[in-house]
């Protein structure tokens, strides 16, 4: 029987994320009170709070079809009530929480990533008065952007579980191995957070070894000392020589790196001046006989 396959350990809690989504969420509607939480086991989980004044709700376990934000699980799109305790169009299994935080109008949004909700966000007032538009469409760009991000950080989940497997493999294929080693790379410059980003780098490297051998890879440069012979090249050089030695021109590099094609062009000079020689070409071969490139 297969061992599941664990969390990855380059992946943060999505918390973060989480968190980082309300405080953009307060700062563009302007709304002092707002909160949300994961979904899990089909239910959503309401642990992340900004400007409430109890801990009425913290932990609380939001079923689909169920007060506001089950209807928000339960039909995938944002709603809205004016004043949450004798609103009609929705359940009351959670009004005591409320009641105690003494918020009343409420909008909750849905985080949505390919077709399924992974979350919600609120923003809340003690007043019974509506939102508004354009506090229902801050909070909207908020849960697209935290989508978004959990998107990336899937993707990324996938890519680290593939190169596992490629580089666990008896016999990888080299084709396949680099392919990989370049998307992920692709993916990494989508990654807001730096620290992610360069641990999502490090990673690659260390497949990449895995996939040479010992003593190769692009994390041996940074073993080379001052008088070393390994040339010293930068994560984004590295990042198109990576798309280039699967035969991309500057534009398709360019795209999948979201970089403007020029900006592929000055790295790759770069590249070509530190390694030595004269052509996109002979920059490959040389960055794969230092072991930078698979």
């Amino acid at each position: 029987m297969p061992v599941p396959f664990p969390r990855p350990p380059l992946r943060p809690d999505d918390t973060d994320a989480f968190r980082h989504a309300l405080r953009l969420a307060r700062q563009r509607t302007g709304v002092r009170t707002v909160f949300g939480g994961e979904v899990a086991d089909g239910a959503l989980r309401l642990t992340e709070f900004t400007g409430t004044l109890t801990d009425s709700m913290r932990g609380l376990r939001v079923v689909p079809g169920r007060g506001l934000g089950g209807y928000v699980l339960a039909h995938h799109r944002p709603y809205a009530v004016n004043d949450y305790v004798p609103a009609t169009t929705i359940t009351h299994d959670y009004d005591s929480p409320v009641r105690r935080e003494g918020i009343r109008a409420i909008v909750a949004a849905p985080v949505t990533v390919q077709g399924g909700v992974r979350g919600v966000l609120y923003a809340a007032t003690r007043d019974a008065a509506p939102l508004g538009d354009r506090t229902t469409a801050a909070l909207l760009d908020a849960a697209r952007r935290l989508a978004g991000e959990i998107a990336v950080r899937d993707e990324v989940d996938r890519r680290v579980r593939l190169l596992e497997t490629a580089a666990e493999a008896p016999a990888p294929g080299l084709d396949a191995l680099r392919d990989l080693h370049a998307e992920l790379r692709g993916i990494a410059q989508q990654i807001e957070d730096a620290a992610l980003r360069d641990r999502l780098r490090h990673a690659c490297d260390r497949f990449l070894r895995a996939g040479l051998g010992p003593g190769t890879g692009a994390g041996a440069q940074q073993d080379a000392g001052p008088g070393g012979d390994r040339p010293r090249l930068s994560p984004r050089e590295l990042d198109v020589l990576s798309y280039v030695a699967l035969g991309c021109t500057n534009a398709e590099a360019a795209r999948c790196l979201g970089l403007e094609p020029e900006t592929v062009k000055a790295y790759l000079r770069s590249a070509t001046r530190k390694l030595g020689v004269h052509s996109r070409h002979q920059a490959v071969a040389a960055a794969r006989r230092h072991g930078l490139l698979p």
